[in-house]
Formats: structure tokens, sequence, C-alpha cells
């Protein structure tokens, strides 16, 4: 019987592959097997893996610093995308994209490590100093509660017979909890044991995130985001009507629209109206902005800086008011080199630059060569149910507070984002154009 709780689901996946145009195919270290193994063995790694496998001590708190350097990241990628996609209906993960880039990231060197740490908000980071933050932040994150669930699980599945750096392997068990496979890439069957890991992951809701994999993949590092929450105050289905929503072109469309009044965390700002919806538990809230009438989305979006965001989240106060706010499901896909490249993670896309010796340090090289991100969200009177995918293969080279009551009506392009408020982390945001 299905739950009447909504769920937020995400999940990543990075396909990394190695080659040269004038090195030979990589040779296995022994002789893979004919089907894709039920129960995966870890890779091959060039030196024994330590015997030390401890998680790095829970932190209670995160360094204000790393908080601000992953809303930069989660605000510059969705702003770009939403530039990019701007007559379209966006929904992604920064948090799922940081993690699974992190990940990625302890596989660099050089030029290649200084470029994905600066796109990620990170610059002058050590290593170290960043699994030790994402660790944290993902101990932070997750939730075992009634009505509030949210997961994190992590994956590397490596080619079989291509052998990786035990370091590499070691950090990704430590810091990311990663589960290390080693899988037959040629094997028919081998996209589906990847996907039946992401489904498992994401309650079925990405069953289908790797399509096929490419003849010089060597590697997929997945990530996966899963959230399972329920408002603090519901709204009253009785309530919902069709009312008008404005489009980008002048039409309107009949919208099921929500209903709630009383009091809300508010915020008048100068051109716009926001409001916080808490999640069952009060950690988790989305917020929803509106641009004034007379303003585009596109102009609120060109104001979504950190610091700027830092500057709102102090003044949202209790205020009473009502709410109109459209259900709404959108899905998207969208591939993001272009936006990471001009982010400054060109290096990493590269051939003739990329350094991901990190990973394995005889050639072939390994480089970037897609990122693909997958989302999808619902929202209705119970919560919020959403999914979304991140995909990235490497290939070889070859205003303050008012007291007056307010009325908010949704009912033209919005933004929205899913908040941890102990965090202060983004791990959600988005644009609708058209429930």
């Amino acid at each position: 019987m299905r739950s009447p709780i909504p769920r937020w689901v995400v999940a990543g996946a990075l396909c990394l592959v190695a080659g040269c145009a004038t090195a030979p195919p990589i040779a296995p270290t022994r002789e893979a097997p004919t089907t894709a193994p039920s129960e995966p063995a870890p890779p091959a790694a060039t030196q024994s893996p330590p015997t030390d496998d401890h998680t790095p001590p829970r932190m209670n708190t995160i360094r204000p610093e790393f908080t601000q350097a992953t809303t930069t990241f989660a605000l510059d990628l969705f702003r770009r995308v939403a530039q990019q996609d701007a007559d379209k209906n966006v929904f992604i993960s920064p948090a799922n994209v940081a993690i699974a880039l992190a990940m990625t990231a302890n596989g660099a060197r050089g030029e290649t490590l200084q470029a994905m740490l600066a796109t990620m908000g990170n610059e002058g980071a050590t290593l170290d100093g960043l699994n030790a933050d994402y660790a944290a932040l993902q101990a932070l994150l997750r939730r075992d509660d009634p009505g509030l669930v949210l997961t994190i699980a992590n994956s590397l599945w490596a080619r079989a017979g291509v052998p990786f750096n035990a370091d590499f392997l070691q950090r990704a068990r430590r810091f990311y909890a990663a589960e290390i496979s080693e899988l037959d890439f040629t094997q028919p069957n081998a996209p589906g044991v990847i996907n039946g890991w992401v489904s498992d992951k994401t309650n079925g809701k990405i069953p289908d995130l790797v399509d096929d994999i490419p003849e010089d993949a060597v590697l997929f590092l997945i990530s996966a985001i899963y959230f399972n929450g329920a408002w603090q105050t519901p709204f009253n289905a009785e309530l919902t009507q069709d009312l008008p929503f404005n489009l980008l072109d002048g039409s309107q469309k009949q919208t099921p629209t929500m209903f709630r009044s009383g009091t809300f965390e508010y915020l008048k700002g100068g051109d716009f109206q926001a409001v916080r919806l808490p999640y069952t538990g009060d950690t988790l809230r989305m917020v929803v902005f509106l641009p004034d009438a007379g303003r585009t989305l596109a102009e609120f979006e060109s104001m979504l800086t950190s610091e700027n965001w830092a500057t709102w989240r102090t003044q949202f106060a209790p205020q009473q008011g009502e709410l109109f706010l459209p259900r709404f499901k959108a899905t998207y896909n969208i591939a993001l080199n272009d936006v990471l490249q001009a982010m400054g993670m060109a290096a990493a896309f590269d051939p003739s630059k990329a350094d991901f010796s990190g990973m394995r340090p005889i050639p072939p090289t390994i480089f970037i060569s897609s990122v693909r991100h997958l989302a999808y969200v619902e929202v209705n009177e119970a919560g919020t149910e959403a999914a979304a995918a991140t995909s990235v293969q490497a290939d070889t080279t070859s205003a303050g507070p008012i007291e007056d009551r307010f009325t908010m009506r949704v009912d033209r392009p919005f933004c929205f984002a899913i908040e941890d408020s102990s965090t202060g982390s983004l791990i959600f945001i988005g644009a609708i154009v058209e429930p």
C-alpha cells in the first residue's frame, strides 16, 4: 500500500572512462567473469587496501566557511541551469552533485584537483579537509524519525580487472561509506546491476540511471539521496480548488491550488515575497520565493547569491497570512558539462589536461566526458515527492518583516528550495514556470 507521506529522492552517478588514442586497451589483471556477478567483488587495487576502515568522528556542527562554499556552489549551479532552460521547469539537487564531485575529487591531482575544488567553492582546501567536511555534512543531514527520513548512499562500480589505487578506494569507503564493487561492463545485464542498486536506494524512483556503458568506461561513482517527509502542517485537500496560473507566454492555465491560512515564517523583500514551509520535525523546510507582479523569474534568479541568501535567512519572521500554492509536478533532464566547465572545471573534461592519477597512476588518461542530471518533483497537500539522478561519465583520450496580514498568491512562475535548518545546506532547488 502506498504511503501517504511524500518522498524526495535524489541519485547521482559519475561514470569515468579511461584510455588513450595511442595506448593499447586496458589489460585486465585477471579474467573478467562471463556474467555480471550477483554480489560484485571489490575491484583490484594497486596495493593492498588499508585495514583501518574507521569512519570519521561524527560532528555536531558544520564550519561556516564550508556552509558558505556549498551555498555558493548550489546557487551558482542553479542560476546557470535556470538561465540555460529559462522556459522550462527546473529542478536539481546541488547537494547530490556536490557529494558526487567530492568523491571524484579524491582521484584528481594538480590543476584538475584545484579546478574542481574552486568550482565547488572550496578553493585552497585539502582533500582531507574536504572529505571531513562532506562526511560531517552527510552525517548531519541523515534522518530516521517518524514522518521524516533522509538517507544518503554512495557506491563505486569498477570495470572488472582494472586496478585502482587503494588509497582512493579507502577514502571513498571511509568518508562516503561507499559500497565498492567490481563488475564486468561487457555483459548485457551490467547496466541493470547498477540500476538495480540505484533503484533500491531511491525507493524505485530512479530505475534507469545508466542506459548503456561506453566501451572505455572504467568506473561509475554514484550518490543517492532519499527523503521521505510530510508537511508539519498539511494543506487541507478540501480547500484545494482550480485557479488560474499565469504562464510565461501570457496565457493562463487552470491549476489545482492549495490553500492555508495562519502563522507562517514570512519575508517581504524588495521585489519578492517568500514563505517557509517546515516538514515534520522542523529541521527541513521548503522556501517558496514569488517575484512581485511585474518582475520576471529571471530577474529574481539573478539575485540568488550566497550573500543575499545569508541575509534573507535572518529576515524571516512569524506573520499571519494566507498562502495559495499550486500543486505541481515536474521532470527535468540536463547535461551539466557546459555548466560545470563554465564554472571552472574545464580541466577535468579536457583529455590533454585532466589529471586523475589519484585513481590509477598508470596510463591511459582518465577524464570526465559527460555529466547528466535527472530529476522529478511533486508537491501536494501532504508534502513533497521527488527524484533526481546525476551521471558523470569520463572518457579516455581517443527587506524586514511587515506587521499587516499578508496574502501570497503563487499564480505565476516561482522558485523554491529545500534547506536543512541545522546546517544551512541547500539540498534541492528549483523553478516552476508551469505547474
